[in-house]
């Protein structure tokens, strides 16, 4: 495993990631672990740094959905207005009459499929030009404000018609607690992090704030400076699309689960079925289409797949194609937008983070150490 260390004190080393943790593991338990650099000031990374993880949340979320779907409790088709009727008020935008929206009613009917698959309609503003300027207009706030009012995003093309990756989780979460009756925060303690074993995974960063890692974001120099960003603390709802903060093992413990097939530890919180239906394409014939950035400060375009066919399944983006020394075909993965990234290789067995607190996303020199890391983890095995 010296070529996995290796990597990781290379790219720290030569400013390709300010600081670097990363974790592998098979179904049975954890194969490597490693870091590199310091996560904050005077205080070396390690397996215990706590992070921002945002969008590594998604997946959590979908698997609250999916306990419920697997308990007869929810239907992947069912509309979203039936159990959320202020998803009626959403309506799609169709460009501007100057600065004016141009608001029509959508002419196909929302799914939890489509909320859990980004073919919602939903769009965030980091992705589509549109988005940016109705919140302007209109002076919505984003939904990293954590207020209510925020989920009510103008959708920026009809239900089930294509990709687009937005806020759908945070909706999802919304009908999990519609539901069930807990709040989205208690329901995945009980329901997921307490089964699994997740004790440093959690909504708000209390008890965490002397292993909190910093932020740090590329300037035009080409050198990290300090970056302030975090998911609102104490908001109006959780966002199950950027809200947890958690640490490398803790999500690896997650990660395991899906290779074992919904249990983990003798500790199930999905039947053998249900994680097969969540980690299946579920895009009914769409595919993940390149995500061009509006916002390069924050992230690059992201197209993890190039020239090959991706699709989402309940919970995570599938690469549809074997990538050469590197994933098989069927595997899953995602990460969050400070660069935090994780992927799960079933038919080998295989999951793993890599995990820092970086902007923007996806930069090509944390893609280079993403691509070191990955294959050497395979090289290894």
């Amino acid at each position: 495993m010296t070529g996995i260390k290796s990597v990781l004190t290379d790219a720290v080393a030569a400013q390709d990631v300010p600081f670097v943790v990363a974790m592998t593991a098979n179904s049975q338990g954890v194969i490597f672990s490693g870091a590199a650099g310091d996560a904050a000031s005077g205080r070396a990374a390690a397996e215990d740094t706590a992070f921002r993880i945002f969008s590594m949340t998604k997946a959590i979320g979908a698997l609250a959905a999916m306990i419920l779907v697997d308990r007869g409790r929810l239907r992947m088709d069912i509309p979203v207005a039936d159990i959320l009727p202020a998803w009626n008020d959403l309506q799609v935008l169709d460009g501007f009459d100057g600065d004016t929206p141009i608001l029509r009613a959508p002419k196909t009917t929302a799914t939890l499929r489509h909320l859990a698959t980004h073919t919602s309609g939903l769009e965030y503003e980091f992705w589509n030009p549109d988005v940016p300027k109705f919140l302007k207009a209109t002076g919505l706030a984003t939904v990293l404000s954590g207020r209510k009012a925020s989920l009510m995003y103008p959708l920026t093309f009809d239900p089930g018609t294509r990709w687009g990756y937005g806020i759908g989780i945070d909706w999802l979460g919304q009908v999990v607690e519609a539901v069930d009756g807990r709040s989205i925060d208690q329901f995945c303690r009980e329901e997921i992090f307490e089964p699994l074993g997740m004790g440093n995974t959690a909504f708000e960063p209390d008890g965490m704030e002397a292993r909190m890692s910093d932020v740090s974001i590329r300037g035009e120099d080409g050198k990290f400076a300090p970056f302030k960003i975090a998911p609102p603390p104490k908001p109006e709802f959780y966002g199950m699309g950027h809200a947890l903060y958690s640490t490398a093992p803790d999500y690896l413990r997650f990660l395991r689960m899906v290779l074992n097939g919904g249990e983990l530890d003798g500790n199930r919180v999905l039947s053998a079925d249900a994680i097969q239906q969540m980690l299946a394409d579920q895009m009914r014939g769409l595919e993940f289409r390149p995500m061009i950035s509006v916002a390069p400060p924050l992230t690059a375009d992201v197209d993890l797949f190039p020239g090959e066919k991706a699709t989402h399944s309940f919970a995570f983006l599938r690469n549809e194609v074997a990538v050469p020394g590197k994933r098989s075909a069927g595997s899953l993965g995602w990460a969050g937008v400070c660069n935090t990234h994780y992927w799960i290789d079933p038919a080998k067995d295989v999951a793993a983070v890599i995990m820092t607190q970086s902007l923007p996303f996806v930069e090509p020199p944390m893609l280079k150490t993403y691509d070191a890391f990955e294959r050497a983890v395979y090289a290894a095995l």
